[in-house]
């Protein structure tokens, strides 16, 4: 993750304490505490992945900061013989992060389009349409202006609308952390990349004569009823749940939950770190959580970006007018378009392997085994009541898409590979730079697409350029490690390489700096 992707994740976790946590908050949560974290009132998950699993962390020390600078005496730990400790790093608060690993159900909730065929089959078909083959061929000539500056990434036949994502990601990713690309592509050229980016994607996750397409929205959805159905059960002892997912989950959600039909932008990409939250919350003042689910609302608002000066909006849900609606009305409305257990999944998706092979998954009857928030402690420390004029709220889902910079992408072939799969060590054309731009630019890529890229790049510079210009054990090792990954084909060994670079040279430009 960039500097950038970092800080502005951060910036939203902070615009949500604020909103909903600190003191004096305009939305604060009933009894949440609003400066030490309690671990029995703050949930997170993100998917097995370096760059998800930092967004959440960057998240949470935006929304938790260190304990000092709030209040110094709250970071101190007194011993029965009278001694003090000050926790580490000014009282830097360590917020668990439940890692979701790919062999694990649980994944389902925040990538269910993920190694689901039926999803697969599906989203290809739009490929197959007038739609698509029409915009394929008009967009020709507007795509070609770009294979020249994109010529060390990426086969000119692969820049067209069939991969539009890519190309806008590489070149707007590019135009901000790189000034040669800042001059070779305009603004209104972006906005045109960013406008075929939209349509491909939408079309591959959203139709609604082909449900399969939004298999990744269906699966949140039953992931959203499942946190929620936490807070209620439990009294409100859970108050704020935070999942990390990606772009093409949002999609197909608002298509699902018709918030197309309420604003046409829905069908574009959200923005960088965009978020949306899920609001439960009751009319009028209080001080306990309601036992009657007839006394609960639920109200849907979406941030698309982090500037600082956009609120999150409500939009209505289900077509319907007002933007809030009965949480008993909302789990029966989002139910019905969700997938609600992990052996349904298994069937929508006509998926037989991995945990679906598992004999509790092959039934279509359904299974509770698997949850997002099995392992919840319960309990809370009291502190302040939140009032909040005419309502109380009473708890906070917050989903954040991590595009772009930060996000995962799904499986897709290598376009990176393929220009450079015949070439030569010594006469490649790549070059350290190509490199560190890869490495950015690729990072919105599946991690073992990544990996396959990054491995057979090193494989051709690090003959030229590594051993003679290389400072250090450090990168030494790290390279070393890329460099029999490579001959091998071991994505394990690949990745601990990857990340053993990109941590020792500060996950920016440096990575190769200290070889020239």
């Amino acid at each position: 993750m960039t500097d950038l992707g970092a800080t502005q994740v951060h910036a939203v976790g902070s615009f949500y304490r604020a909103r909903y946590i600190e003191d004096g908050a305009p939305h604060k949560i009933l009894n949440i505490s609003p400066e030490k974290y309690q671990p029995s009132q703050i949930w997170a998950s993100a998917p097995d992945q370096s760059i998800l699993l930092q967004t959440a962390t960057n998240f949470l020390q935006g929304l938790y900061p260190p304990l000092g600078p709030l209040d110094e005496d709250l970071g101190v730990e007194s011993a029965t013989n009278g001694s003090d400790t000050v926790s580490p790093m000014n009282g830097y608060q360590f917020i668990p992060i439940h890692g979701e690993p790919n062999e694990s159900p649980d994944t389902i909730w925040l990538k269910g389009d993920d190694d689901c065929p039926a999803y697969t089959t599906a989203s290809k078909s739009y490929q197959a349409s007038v739609e698509y083959l029409s915009t394929v061929d008009s967009s020709r000539k507007f795509y070609s202006q770009f294979a020249e500056p994109l010529n060390n990434v990426m086969p000119a036949e692969n820049v067209t609308y069939a991969h539009a994502y890519e190309v806008f990601d590489l070149l707007n990713v590019g135009s901000i952390h790189n000034e040669s690309f800042a001059s070779i592509v305009t603004t209104p050229q972006l906005s045109q990349l960013r406008y075929y980016a939209d349509a491909l994607e939408w079309g591959h996750n959203y139709n609604l004569t082909q449900p399969a397409r939004s298999i990744g929205g269906m699966a949140l959805a039953g992931g959203i009823l499942r946190q929620l159905d936490q807070t209620v059960s439990t009294q409100g002892n859970l108050k704020l749940s935070l999942l990390a997912g990606s772009y093409d989950t949002f999609l197909a959600f608002f298509g699902l939950t018709n918030l197309t039909a309420v604003n046409a932008d829905f069908m574009g990409l959200p923005g960088y770190a965009s978020s949306m939250t899920f609001e439960l919350f009751t009319d009028g003042n209080t001080t306990t959580f309601p036992r009657d689910t007839a006394d609960l609302r639920v109200r849907f608002l979406f941030r698309n970006g982090t500037d600082v000066s956009t609120p999150p909006t409500a939009f209505p849900l289900f077509g319907r007018a007002q933007d809030s609606i009965s949480y008993d009305d909302f789990v029966d409305e989002l139910g019905s378009r969700a997938i609600n257990s992990v052996s349904e999944w298994c069937s929508t998706c006509q998926s037989s392997g991995g945990f679906c092979s598992q004999d509790e998954y092959t039934s279509s009857s359904g299974d509770s085994s698997s949850s997002v928030n099995d392992d919840r402690s319960s309990g809370l420390t009291a502190v302040h009541a939140g009032v909040i004029g005419a309502m109380t709220t009473l708890g906070v889902l917050a989903i954040i898409a991590v595009a772009v910079f930060f996000c995962r992408r799904r499986s897709a072939s290598s376009p990176l590979l393929e220009k450079r799969s015949s070439g030569s060590e010594t006469d490649s054309g790549i070059s350290a730079s190509d490199i560190v731009f890869t490495l950015q630019a690729g990072l919105a890529e599946d991690r073992k697409n990544i990996l396959i890229t990054v491995m057979f790049l090193f494989a051709q510079i690090l003959p030229v350029a590594v051993p003679t210009r290389s400072k250090g054990k450090g990168p030494k090792v790290c390279l070393m490690m890329l460099r029999l990954s490579h001959a091998g084909d071991d994505y394990r060994l690949a990745s601990s390489g990857l990340d053993c670079l990109l941590k020792f040279a500060h996950l920016q430009h440096q990575v190769w700096s200290r070889m020239e």
